[in-house]
């Protein structure tokens, strides 16, 4: 199973993908997508565009996108969700199943604690996946948020379960 992780980003989107068999996970590619300075209608196209061309090229078979969290400045919260509005529309029209997680369960998945610095979910991905160094920041959490579905619920088998609850290996 190939899953994409996103880390959905106004100016910067971090893009992740990995190949899952059985237990191992392998690196396939990942790096950011930068939407520039122009007016948003145009960065959200960026957003939306960059990410159809990465689905085209890797093919994925689901992806995990890190959920938006209340900012102390809810202009830029609001921002944030039209930037992960794009990469999810994206997503859905390429039909790909999209899970949702939060930053806190990502490093809890990766590195073991949900307070994890930046620095530890980079040193985790690059130890996790065999990498020769440490990805960029952006970067480096959309494998982790990749990670974090391979280890997790909805990341086992095929997806039988998406877009129901699952709480404790069972269906709600």
């Amino acid at each position: 199973m190939r899953i994409l992780g996103v880390d959905p980003g106004l100016r910067i989107t971090g893009f992740g993908l990995v190949d899952k068999q059985g237990s191992r996970l392998g690196y396939v590619a990942s790096g950011v997508i930068k939407s520039g300075e122009g007016e948003l209608p145009q960065r959200l196209g960026v957003i939306f565009a960059s990410l159809g061309e990465i689905l085209n090229e890797h093919r994925p078979d689901c992806a995990a996108v890190e959920k938006v969290f209340v900012n102390v400045n809810p202009q830029s919260t609001l921002l944030l969700g039209q930037a992960r509005g794009a990469a999810i529309s994206a997503l859905v029209a390429h039909r790909l199943p999209v899970a949702e997680y939060t930053a806190l369960q990502i490093k809890q998945a990766v590195v073991g604690q949900g307070k994890a610095a930046k620095e530890q979910v980079q040193e985790m991905v690059k130890r996790l996946l065999g990498l020769p160094a440490a990805p960029g920041a952006d970067a480096a959490d959309a494998l982790a948020c990749a990670i974090c579905h391979a280890h997790g619920g909805l990341g086992l088998g095929s997806l039988p379960t998406a877009g129901h609850r699952v709480r404790g290996g069972r269906l709600l």
